[in-house]
């Protein structure tokens, strides 16, 4: 048989596979994405209901990245599953306390629904448009890196120096990250720079955890001075 040939049908055969794989990582992904949102649904309002007090700075920081260190040594075995769902509910638990305190302000439904629906047209549409173009989006990812990292250190620096300028603009700095990351994890599924579904969910989970805590502190600002 001519090489050429034999080199000709083995390209379209590994092509279809990667395309395979990419399907799979995206499918269960979104499989595993919905269930996580729903359960952190449930631990959130849990927490709303039955009024927790939120843990604190250093209680939240220590348990997410503990849990985010054991998802990520887990993420090729059976526990990872487990040490998802760990660690969504406990960023449910923590979103709860959060959301009571909004509903508690003038407006305060409005402005939870307003956020909850800005963060699902945003993370509806972004997913949408990077699973149809297509397009190759890694070029964000050093960008994307070095934006989260200042602006978590800002928003640091915004908590223990009390300026309430200082929150709202990482809020929105929050909001154009979060959306980048939407558009690069989502890029990187589909041209297989991702292929640990476990991983690409948390992710995108924590992209849309953050978007939508960004949006309600932006929303809820907004709304206190109408």
């Amino acid at each position: 048989m001519n090489p050429s040939r034999t080199q000709a049908i083995a390209l379209p055969q590994r092509d279809a596979e990667s395309v395979l794989a990419a399907n799979r990582v995206i499918r269960n992904t979104y499989m595993l994405l919905s269930m996580t949102l729903l359960f952190a649904a449930v631990t959130a309002a849990t927490s709303v209901a039955l009024k927790l007090p939120h843990p604190g700075l250093i209680i939240t920081l220590a348990g997410y990245f503990g849990l985010l260190f054991a998802t990520t040594r887990l993420k090729n075995s059976a526990w990872g599953i487990l040490s998802v769902f760990a660690l969504t509910g406990f960023m449910g638990y923590t979103l709860g306390p959060i959301v009571s305190h909004y509903l508690g302000l003038p407006n305060g439904g409005q402005t939870v629904m307003m956020a909850m629906g800005g963060t699902a047209a945003i993370f509806l549409g972004l997913s949408g448009y990077a699973l149809s173009t297509k397009k190759d989006f890694s070029f964000m990812g050093g960008f994307l890196m070095v934006g989260i990292l200042l602006a978590f250190l800002a928003g640091l620096a915004a908590i223990f120096l009390a300026i309430p300028a200082l929150s709202l603009t990482v809020s929105a700095a929050f909001v154009l990250l979060m959306s980048g990351l939407i558009l690069y994890e989502t890029s990187n599924i589909i041209h297989g720079g991702e292929t640990n579904y476990v991983m690409a969910t948390v992710t995108l989970f924590v992209s849309i955890f953050n978007l939508f805590t960004s949006l309600l502190h932006l929303f809820g600002f907004m709304n206190s001075n109408e």
